[in-house]
């Protein structure tokens, strides 16, 4: 992929920014900056050029039209303060407020544009539809435009600003995506070993992929460590009563397959010893320390218990290079933190050790930050959790053909 510096001169130059500024929101406050402050750089370095930047970006999961609920109006007044620069924001992506915001910056200025997704060519499943919207994005930008890929968790999207803009105008990869893609090759490609991998999250079924694919790249004495919501289906796999936990039973068959390819590679498939238990999915439930392999029938698992984070903290010390996404339980209630705090630690402990960590975004990196780490703790902190996967999957990423092309 070309970078920044292929684009040569950019003063005076119109310059569309595809960037991931999809942040969660409670109302008009947002919870969580980090994919705005990651974002920041690329945005700068081509300001301080003397480019006219436009950044588009989507947030949430609109249906292909206005919805307050969704405007990035808070991003761009979030993203002036972290710029220490204006931002002028239009109210609409390709409408008349969007032409007269570009046309109104002088060079190094930078306007947002409102959520791509308020207009359902963005997503479309439609070739021409999509391309439509994409001719009418890169009508904003006049003769000498130009594009920059910065929007990583996007890039596993087939979408307009992702995928067909960059195919009609001169297109670069911005610093975060240049980035991402060079941690990510030392997962798959270039890999130092020891190599641990931590999964977590709800859904066996949400990382299928990528664990078939891992397993068929990891090496005898690399380790692949499992919790959250997931974890129950492979102690179920094992014969192990689970309560009431998450249990995805038709499941049952891959997992077990997991197990027998884990332990036929030479693989360490490490599952918790000990689980965090209530009656119900409350803070205040009841919550108690169970063994891993008899939680009671009246009760789900939320956490892993103690016992478990250190034994993976352990099983982590020797690694060189660590992967980890998803939670280990519900950090967000305080009794079903403990094991997410305890993996993250161990993340911060092989940092200093010399190891590559890397936080795979989504809500592993949302963990890290709502747990107060500094993020200096970790070698990256990813801002796309599907992006990874899917690359880690060994799939092709339309938004990297793209800019790769």
């Amino acid at each position: 992929m070309k970078t920044l510096d292929d684009l040569g001169d950019v003063r005076g130059r119109t310059v569309l920014v595809r960037s991931d500024l999809n942040v969660p929101l409670d109302g008009a406050r947002i919870t969580d900056d980090g994919r705005i402050r990651a974002s920041a750089p690329t945005i700068s370095t081509l300001a301080e050029r003397g480019a006219r930047v436009v950044v588009v970006a989507h947030l949430g999961r609109p249906k292909g039209a206005p919805d307050d609920k969704y405007t990035l109006a808070p991003v761009a007044a979030r993203l002036s303060e972290v710029l220490g620069r204006p931002v002028a924001f239009a109210t609409d992506t390709v409408g008349a407020q969007a032409r007269a915001a570009v046309e109104g910056l002088g060079d190094g200025e930078v306007a947002l544009l409102e959520n791509l997704r308020f207009n359902a060519g963005e997503t479309s499943k439609d070739d021409a539809e999509r391309g439509g919207f994409a001719d009418a994005l890169v009508a904003l930008l006049g003769e000498n435009g130009a594009y920059v890929g910065d929007g990583f968790g996007a890039v596993h999207r087939k979408h307009a600003s992702v995928y067909d803009v960059p195919q009609r105008v001169p297109h670069v990869a911005g610093g975060l995506v240049e980035a991402e893609v060079e941690v990510l090759k030392r997962l798959t490609t270039q890999t130092e070993r020891p190599y641990a991998v931590v999964l977590g999250g709800s859904k066996v079924s949400d990382k299928l992929g990528v664990i078939d694919n891992l397993l068929g790249v990891m090496q005898s004495g690399d380790k692949l460590l499992v919790g959250g919501g997931m974890l129950f289906t492979f102690l179920k796999a094992q014969g192990h009563e689970v309560g009431k936990s998450l249990l995805e039973e038709d499941q049952l068959e891959t997992v077990t397959g997991y197990l027998q390819r884990a332990q036929e590679s030479g693989v360490e498939l490490v599952l918790p010893v000990d689980i965090v238990a209530a009656t119900a999915f409350a803070a205040d439930a009841d919550p108690q320390v169970v063994p891993a392999e008899a939680i009671p029938a009246d009760r789900l698992g939320l956490d892993i218990g103690p016992e478990s984070g250190a034994l993976f903290a352990a099983k982590l010390a020797d690694a060189r290079t660590i992967f980890w996404n998803g939670p280990m339980g519900v950090f967000e209630m305080e009794p079903y933190a403990g094991g997410t705090r305890a993996v993250a630690q161990a993340l911060a402990d092989a940092t200093g050790a010399g190891a590559l960590t890397v936080v795979g975004g989504g809500d592993s990196a949302a963990a890290v930050r709502a747990l107060g780490f500094d993020e200096s703790s970790f070698g990256h902190i990813s801002t796309g959790g599907g992006a990874s996967l899917e690359y880690l999957e060994g799939k092709t990423l339309p938004g990297l053909q793209a800019l790769e092309a």
